[in-house]
């Protein structure tokens, strides 16, 4: 059996004097030893500087209430420097519409909204449901198997691959540019320079830009490239503007769903007596996807940059100051979450999480996520089926995806 979070005890505590903490460290979510470490922030100081980090001095914003009133005010919290706690070097910079303040945001947001809006999700149920009968149906029996490979990133990637109209036997290569663009470069690892990220993704957007120029040709349609490109808000995008766009709808459409899928598995494991309800009550199917949705914590965090000095939990922050909610800190705040360390599918006000966002950046794909989800677990409990987790999970070292790169199971007999 896998621990859970709140299993980690004295081993993981997280002593370091309150000035040196930096909730920022990779390893923290690798090892899954962040928790006590957030859990001292909402205690100690739930607004708190960090003045030496690898990404710089921030502000780290821990509780509910503090969150909300910083995603919600984008005036004061802007995201035109960036959304992560990496600072991304200028030659290397991406716009994009998350980075940007009205009237521009909006004007792009709208763009590509349609395809993610009930008309379009209603049709695209019906695929998402033989996608994962098919997926279900081929997976190996009687031998363990990668559930993030074989299940999580497959279903998420054919769909993305559906969203974008992308040629279909190529669409494994959405899953690593995505990989590649929220990889910090780290010496020692696959991506080492910002140089060798760009050139990357600077393939992204070669193969884009072809599918760009095809599209822009022919007669409109519901598929991102096509909107974008015949919209008068997206089609005179600069190539990096673009690139910028490609990147946060290939990771808004990938990474969140994707390790969602993976870490309701995984809970429903850890937790066999919220199994038994979801068996026993397939109606409480909805309630338990915002649950995990809730629990796993996709992005781990958002950042924001003070526009104007402000007052945050009663602390000063400056004009210029880096300001990083964490969302998954947030929805591990008792104050709003009654047990919030433990899941539980049936729990009062369950859409009640940050995982999406609030304000004008509230996350777009949010009722695609959902949808995914809904039917997965529909089809599972439909087919009889169970997966056993026989194997620690691998989580990867990020501080801004809060995913898995590897889950073991097996279909239990």
């Amino acid at each position: 059996m896998t621990r859970r979070s709140e299993d980690y005890g004295a081993e993981a505590s997280c002593v370091i004097p309150l000035s040196k903490l930096d909730v920022s460290e990779g390893k923290r979510f690798q090892d899954d030893s962040i928790w006590t470490c957030f859990e001292r922030l909402r205690k100690e100081d739930p607004v708190h500087y960090c003045q030496d980090s690898a990404h710089g001095p921030y502000w780290s914003v821990t509780k509910y209430r503090d969150i909300v009133a910083v995603d919600t005010n984008h005036k004061a919290f802007s995201s035109e420097q960036g959304v992560t706690i990496v600072d991304v070097p200028g030659e290397h910079w991406t716009p994009s519409f998350i980075k940007m303040g009205p009237p521009k945001h909006a004007e792009q947001r709208n763009t590509v909204s349609p395809i993610v809006g009930p008309e379009s999700l209603t049709k695209l149920e019906s695929l998402i449901r033989s996608r994962v009968r098919a997926i279900l149906a081929g997976l190996p029996r009687n031998e363990a198997f990668n559930w993030v490979d074989m299940v999580s990133i497959e279903l998420t990637t054919q769909m993305l691959a559906t969203l974008f109209d992308f040629p279909f036997e190529d669409r494994r290569l959405l899953t690593y540019w995505s990989n590649v663009a929220v990889t910090a470069p780290k010496a020692g690892h696959a991506i080492d320079s910002w140089d060798k990220r760009s050139t990357i993704l600077s393939e992204c957007l070669d193969y884009f830009t072809r599918l760009w120029n095809e599209r822009i040709k022919a007669e409109p349609r519901l598929d991102l490239i096509s909107l974008m490109a015949h919209s008068p808000a997206t089609r005179q995008m600069e190539p990096s503007e673009f690139l910028g766009n490609l990147i946060l709808l290939i990771v808004g459409g990938n990474d969140t769903t994707r390790n969602s899928i993976t870490g309701g598995l995984l809970f429903m494991n850890q937790y066999p007596s919220e199994l038994r309800k979801l068996i026993d009550n397939p109606e409480l199917i909805s309630s338990a996807v915002s649950e995990i949705i809730r629990y796993q914590t996709p992005i781990a965090h958002m950042r924001r940059t003070a526009a104007i000095d402000s007052i945050v939990g009663g602390k000063q922050i400056r004009k210029g100051d880096k300001v990083v909610m964490w969302y998954i800190s947030g929805n591990r705040d008792e104050e709003i979450i009654e047990n919030a360390n433990s899941f539980v599918i049936d729990r009062k006000n369950v859409r009640q999480h940050l995982s999406f966002g609030f304000g004008i950046h509230r996350c777009l794909g949010r009722h695609l996520a959902e949808l995914q989800l809904r039917v997965l677990w529909e089809e599972i409990l439909s087919a009889g089926l169970w997966f056993e987790v026989v194997g620690e999970p691998e989580r990867i070292a990020s501080n801004f995806v809060h995913g898995y790169s590897a889950l073991p199971v097996r279909i239990a007999a």
